[in-house]
């Protein structure tokens, strides 16, 4: 009976999937209509200088942030319910597939370096947006430093998993 409850409670996992997914989908929903007015507002006022090229260009990163962000919560649905709810035959197309999540290491590697990535994008927007400024430099230091922790965990993941 005690085994039964805890099969049956692997579903509670559909919660997280169903809001990972939404959230997803609204993410990219808003990411879309973001860039609808971007494009719109950028055909009727070209930027006509230095600045307002930088400024396109910070807004176009905060997107691509924003998109990173639904691909990630859309990469942690998929994997989810794969690993928990319906685990796929190997000839079976998912998201989770691609990227060989095939237990919960694989998805927090995963899910690791798609942070990395993200922390990038928004070094880059301090950059584009700050300049070279000492803040500017600060803000490099510490996003180096939170990735060479990501890289060491991620690393440090792989090889606890081959070793089993």
């Amino acid at each position: 009976m005690v085994e039964r409850i805890f099969q049956s409670s692997r579903f509670l996992v559909l919660v997280t999937v169903l809001v990972c997914a939404v959230a997803a989908a609204l993410l990219y929903a808003a990411s879309a209509n973001v860039v609808y007015n971007v494009v719109l507002e950028t055909v009727t006022a070209m930027p006509q200088s230095a600045d307002g090229g930088k400024r396109l260009a910070v807004k176009l990163l905060k997107i691509l942030d924003t998109l990173l962000i639904a691909v990630t919560l859309q990469i942690i649905a998929g994997a989810l319910y794969r690993l928990f709810i319906s685990p796929l035959p190997d000839n079976a197309r998912c998201i989770a597939t691609p990227l060989q999540i095939n237990n919960f290491h694989d998805l927090k590697v995963t899910l690791i370096q798609v942070a990395i990535v993200i922390l990038v994008v928004l070094f880059l927007e301090q950059a584009v947006e700050v300049g070279a400024t000492l803040e500017t430099l600060y803000f490099g230091a510490a996003v180096a430093l939170v990735i060479a922790a990501g890289v060491f965990a991620s690393i440090t993941m792989k090889e606890q998993t081959t070793q089993k």
